[in-house]
């Protein structure tokens, strides 16, 4: 099969989806991974995962099948970021939509869908871990199935709900707010390219969060009034740290 996978040249989703072109390409498929949607070639399936640009149609005919996975339970969820939006609503599942790419952005005929549990202490690199294996996983179901899984399409059913595009301003933080409150948006900021924003006392200061123990932020100090990890209910899994 002729495969070709276009995403953005910076996505987080990039790592997970070479392991699987490699995959594809072990299993005697044509495979080729893109950035630019000018490069897409002839073939069978193309692959938008995490490409935030518009494919022009003319280029959307150069393969039979034109596939998308959206990170919510469409047509609910259309537009940006819709996986960082449903945390910071208080989401507890991730579901996830693959489809078919049409004229009208996220309303194509949907041929699978899976989800994702959240437990609620997750940050970003984790949920990202997590909605990924879930995408791939449909992509390689969907793959196993073609060109069968095609006549079990389905037009999509119900009111569309859409989220907007998130800028800087989405992550900040408000001071008269409690940590509690204000933990979601903390788990869902990226700390190098949109890290969350506070703003007090006449400056504003980048906030970043890592799980204490992880391989990119050293232990908290212990002392007499801070529980080791192991009295703590899970060991480090409910520990962070706050980079102020």
């Amino acid at each position: 099969m002729r495969i070709a996978i276009l995403s953005d040249a910076g996505t987080w989703k990039n790592p997970p989806i070479a392991r699987w072109a490699e995959d594809l390409a072990r299993a005697g498929d044509q495979v080729v991974c893109l950035h630019e949607a000018e490069q897409i070639p002839d073939g069978d399936v193309l692959f938008i995962l995490g490409f935030c640009q518009i494919v022009p149609q003319d280029m959307l005919k150069r393969n039979k099948n034109n596939i998308v996975v959206h990170e919510s339970a469409l047509p609910k969820g259309r537009g940006w970021s819709p996986m960082t939006w449903q945390v910071l609503e208080g989401a507890t599942e991730i579901p996830l939509t693959l489809f078919e790419a049409a004229a009208k952005v996220d309303a194509g005929k949907i041929y699978l869908r899976g989800r994702v549990s959240l437990a609620g202490d997750e940050l970003l690199p984790e949920i990202r871990a997590t909605v990924a294996a879930e995408m791939i996983r449909l992509c390689r179901e969907f793959i196993a199935s073609y060109p069968e899984i095609l006549k079990h399409g389905v037009d999509q059913e119900g009111e569309a709900t859409y989220y907007p595009k998130r800028n800087p301003e989405h992550s900040r933080l408000d001071p008269k707010r409690s940590i509690e409150e204000q933990f979601d948006l903390l788990r869902i900021v990226d700390n190098r390219a949109y890290p969350a924003l506070l703003a007090i006392r006449g400056a504003t200061y980048v906030v970043k969060i890592e799980r204490s123990g992880s391989e990119i932020c050293p232990p908290v100090q212990q002392s007499a009034s801070v529980p080791s990890p192991s009295s703590l209910p899970g060991g480090q899994r409910g520990q962070y740290v706050a980079d102020l």
